[in-house]
């Protein structure tokens, strides 16, 4: 598994990764943690020209709160992101997902913005992303522009990111009032990658009933999508056994389920509404 010829840079700032993408935008690749691109490029899946690395460019990596977001540098590791003690207080389905992914070592060198980009299908990001209503801030040539998350996610390992573009930042609005989260995962035995992950927000009334849902889902289709279907039901109700079934009942609404040796369609339906049911109880059972 040798990967095909490439030539490499690693550029010292943002401006100069951006500059030497648009020098070659259907060639040049970016290169942060690694994790994804290289098994492929081993695999000869990819053959970029060009590599860019930005995992040396440390105004990238940070997690920061700035009025009612949070940011985060797209070079953040998912260890980072994990350990942050920040996160863990105010959003806490962000260090969750975090600690599930992979192992030790991947979480030591993967990046939040690697995993975006690359919108692996089993990738556990694009699910709290999508849940978290995340804003991406992309950096190209012609200056910087914001892409929501519901729309970010195109196809298999495709993305809204333009050639010549960098994935420089992911924007969270701060969750305020009473509200839970929680993420539920199926991991491959092998890979660790999510076999179905669920990751749920849930905005709470003072009566304990649901004013506002997030479901994001991932490991079921060729992209990360959110579960509107579930969020609908959740909305307004008052979230006792009945609802929460009704509701998860709903997560494959519209959604061609992938099939693999592993699970084929109907199973992963079947772990999807599940693991549904669990995020929601368990999201409520966090609400604070």
């Amino acid at each position: 598994m040798i990967p095909a010829q490439f030539d490499y840079q690693a550029p010292a700032t943002l401006d100069e990764a951006v500059s030497l993408l648009a020098g070659d935008p259907d060639g040049a690749k970016v290169l942060a943690g690694g994790h994804s691109l290289i098994p492929a490029m081993k695999l000869r899946l990819a053959q970029p020209q060009l590599l860019v690395d930005i995992a040396r460019i440390k105004s990238l990596a940070y997690i920061r709160e700035e009025g009612d977001q949070i940011l985060i540098g797209a070079t953040t590791t998912h260890y980072q992101l994990e350990s942050s003690d920040l996160l863990k207080n105010i959003c806490p389905l962000l260090p969750a997902c975090a600690g599930s992914i992979g192992d030790v070592q991947v979480r030591n060198k993967g990046t939040i913005g690697g995993s975006l980009a690359h919108s692996d299908p089993a990738g556990d990001w694009p699910a709290a992303a999508l849940a978290l209503g995340a804003e991406l801030v992309l950096k190209g040539p012609n200056g910087e522009r914001i892409a929501n998350a519901d729309s970010f996610f195109i196809d298999l390992m495709t993305t809204d990111i333009q050639p010549g573009e960098i994935l420089r930042e992911i924007r969270v609005k701060k969750p305020s009032g009473r509200f839970g989260q929680a993420y539920q995962k199926v991991p491959h035995p092998a890979s660790g990658f999510a076999v179905v992950g669920v990751a749920v927000h849930l905005n709470l009334n003072a009566d304990g009933s649901c004013s506002a849902a997030g479901v994001g889902v991932t490991g079921v289709a060729t992209k990360g999508f959110r579960a509107s279907g579930v969020e609908s039901v959740l909305a307004g109700a008052t979230l006792d056994d009945q609802t929460i079934s009704a509701a998860a009942a709903k997560v494959c609404d519209g959604i061609n389920a992938t099939k693999d040796l592993y699970a084929s369609a109907d199973y992963r339906r079947h772990l999807a509404e599940v693991h549904t049911r669990r995020a929601i109880q368990a999201a409520l059972a966090s609400a604070k």
